[in-house]
Formats: C-alpha cells, structure tokens, sequence
C-alpha cells in the first residue's frame, strides 16, 4: 500500500466532539448574538437547519455558500444579506466560547506533526457546511493550524458535502489526486465510509465512533490512532 494522501475528518475525528451537545451550545450562542438584530430564535434556528439541508443536497455548479445563503433568502429575503458582517461578528466573537465544550484530543497535534514530517499530503476534509472563519477556529481549538494542511474544505470553496461522495471526487479533482494513493481517516461509519463508492479507502477512528446504521466494521480497516499508523506502516 502506497498511501501519500490523507484525509482527515475534524469533528469527532482530530477534535473530540459531541455533536448534540456542540448544536445545543452553537444555537444557543447564535440566538443570542442575533435576536437583538431583530431575529426570532425559533424561525433563525429552523433557517439554519433548512440551510444546512441545502448543502446536504446540494447537486448544482454553486458552492455550498451560495446555496445556503439562497435558503436563507428564502426566511427573510434579500435584507439578510446585509448583517452578513453581524454574523461574521459572531463567529470571531461568541462562537469561539464553545471551544469549552470541544477541548483537544492531545493526540491530535503529535499524530499531525509526525505525518507532516514522515511526508505525508494531509487534507483537512471536514464536512464543508461553515463557513472558513468557523472551521478554522475549531481546527485551533483542537492545537492544530489550518497551515497543517494542503487544502481544509469549507462552505465557500466546495459545491458538494457528506454523505455525498461526490464530496470526495471534488477533493481528488481539485488536487488531481489518486484515489489508491489516498487514505480517508474519520469516525462517522456514514459520513466518511461515503468516500469507499467512488474507491478511497477508509480507516475508521472508533474512539468517537458515529455508526447510526449499526453497520459492522469487520471489514473495514479501524482503531484508534496508534493503530493507524500502524495500518500506514503495512
């Protein structure tokens, strides 16, 4: 095996995180931050979630940000593009609060730095649906920098998101990459175990596990990250 690529999850993978308790802490912040600028939590909540959905779907020749933000033209017309900068607030701002309820996995920075050194492409592929100024934050949060790696996709820079693995093939477009020469690392048995349909192999970090269809893991390369440098070494 002659991997020279890897692409690595961030939430739940190099930065330990629980998704319920992550949205709990992000939409409490955001409504916050928001309602004083004349926003209803419950209808800015609802046009996140159909946002997100957008991009989830999203199948068109627009970047994920252009998508989202249509959606949410669709809440509250035009006029929310002008507290485009109020959000951004946010995000420097509030959002950076929630790294409390996401602290680093401190085998994170020492598993990047040793693949760094060993001359290893790493990709940053997290699903795309924040904006930059977001996941480079949580990328901090987790003592890493977004200099760590080739690319780090976000919402602005990618027109596809997981579970689609169309996703991936973007990756492998944008950097013409081979798929055999490539390893996925995440946790989620659906979201990243999306990348095997279009031929990157997987190694699924069981530390934060995310396997909502109770799919087995016999056949698929899996452990902590002491055994995936272990699997790179075969």
């Amino acid at each position: 095996m002659t991997i020279k690529t890897i692409l690595f999850d961030l939430d739940g993978t190099l930065l330990p995180m629980d998704q319920e308790v992550f949205i709990k802490y992000y939409f409490g912040a955001l409504v916050k931050h928001m309602e004083p600028e004349g926003y209803e939590p419950k209808k800015l909540i609802d046009s996140i979630w159909k946002g997100t959905e957008a991009m989830v779907k999203n199948r068109s020749s627009m970047t994920n940000e252009q998508v989202f933000w249509d959606k949410m033209k669709e809440f509250y017309g035009d006029s929310v593009m002008k507290d485009l900068p109020k959000f951004e607030e946010f995000y420097k701002t509030s959002f950076q609060n929630i790294s409390a309820v996401c602290p680093p996995d401190p085998e994170s920075a020492p598993l990047i730095k040793q693949l760094k050194e060993q001359g290893y492409q790493l990709i940053l592929a997290t699903n795309p649906i924040f904006p930059a100024i977001a996941t480079n934050s949580r990328i901090r949060w987790g003592n890493l920098n977004p200099e760590d790696f080739d690319l780090v996709t976000t919402y602005e820079n990618s027109s596809r998101a997981k579970p689609n693995p169309e996703y991936f093939q973007e990756i492998l477009e944008k950097l013409n990459l081979n798929p055999e020469e490539c390893l996925v690392v995440g946790n989620d048995m659906t979201e990243d175990l999306c990348a095997s349909k279009i031929g990157l192999p997987v190694f699924i970090r069981t530390t934060h596990l995310i396997n909502k269809e109770n799919r087995t893991l016999d056949s698929i390369p899996h452990g902590d990250f002491k055994e995936l440098i272990e699997y790179l070494s075969v």
